[in-house]
């Protein structure tokens, strides 16, 4: 099931971030970790969009992209109780996807208490399992974004 969003500006895009974490952390347990696959332009609202999902599982600290080391991990309080840890990946350095898998990768996504988000997760799309969810960001106007969601 796909479904399209738009956003007018920042703080509606972090709105929608927080919106959607709250009724993903609700879903029953999972076998592996929940993978959240950002695509999109430079500046098409990711990480905009993952601070207010970060807010939304309860996440205090501030999120920035991780862009220079690769991964950020952050652990998500006691309240969402099928999930402990929250990871923010970056990909945009990433020119091989062999390149992640040196960073414990695949541990993460095997780790059923992980939510994990890609940014740039095009670029790695060889090694991410079958089942994740996709965010596509695209750029409408300076500030206006449409964001799809679906599950592959």
């Amino acid at each position: 099931m796909k479904k399209t969003y738009f956003t007018k500006n920042q703080k509606e895009t972090i709105s929608l971030g927080k919106e959607i974490a709250k009724n993903l952390i609700k879903k029953k347990k999972r076998k592996k970790a929940l993978i959240l696959a950002l695509i999109g332009d430079l500046g098409g609202g990711k990480t905009t969009f993952l601070k207010g999902f970060a807010k939304g599982i309860g996440i205090k600290e501030k999120i920035l992209s991780p862009s220079f080391i690769l991964i950020r991990k952050f652990e998500i309080p006691k309240q969402t109780l099928n999930f402990k840890n929250f990871y923010h990946i970056d990909c945009y350095r990433i020119e091989k996807p062999k390149e992640i898998l040196a960073l414990d990768f695949k541990k993460i996504i095997d780790n059923p208490q992980n939510i994990v988000a890609i940014e740039w997760a095009d670029k790695i799309r060889k090694i991410l399992p079958k089942k994740i969810l996709v965010l596509k960001f695209e750029v409408l106007g300076k500030t206006k974004r449409k964001i799809s969601f679906y599950s592959k």
